[in-house]
């Protein structure tokens, strides 16, 4: 295809927006950087940099957010283990699941499970979905970063 820097800069979004359009829909499936980048018939290492400059972080950080609000919304039930929500999520380790959902959360799967239900009770689920949404952490890379340039003006 030819066309200007513009259109290839234009198609190139709509190519990232299919792959994490793909995450959001298929987050429980076994998805992989390399088979991610194979769909769009781009390389792994381009989709991972594009994908970063487009949405600041990467896609496994992405996916990871997408399993663990999922996650959240399944252990808010209360009807299933933490060992069945790691595994209905995608999570293949259920150590890994627990540190992600401890680092994007702020406590443990097992006391969310515990204790998340009377956050939101009474909430309309949509509602409780946004109150209850993950928000990764800026890493001390970033946040250094953002140290070094200052306070907003």
């Amino acid at each position: 295809m030819t066309g200007s820097p513009e259109d290839q800069r234009l198609r190139d979004l709509a190519r990232l927006r299919r792959v994490r359009d793909r995450m959001d829909r298929e987050y429980a499936l076994p998805l992989d950087v390399e088979a991610l980048a194979r769909g769009e018939h781009m390389s792994a290492g381009h989709l991972s940099r594009a994908f970063r400059a487009a949405y600041g972080e990467s896609p496994y950080a992405y996916l990871m957010t997408r399993r663990i609000e999922r996650a959240m919304a399944l252990l808010r039930r209360g009807d299933l283990s933490v060992t069945e929500v790691c595994f209905a999520v995608g999570c293949s380790s259920l150590g890994t699941f627990s540190t992600r959902f401890t680092e994007l959360v702020g406590v443990p799967p097992s006391v969310y499970r515990r204790d998340g239900v009377a956050t939101t009770e009474g909430m309309p689920p949509c509602l409780a979905k946004q109150v209850t949404r993950p928000v990764r952490a800026p890493s001390v890379r970033n946040r250094e970063a953002a140290a070094a340039r200052g306070p907003l003006a």
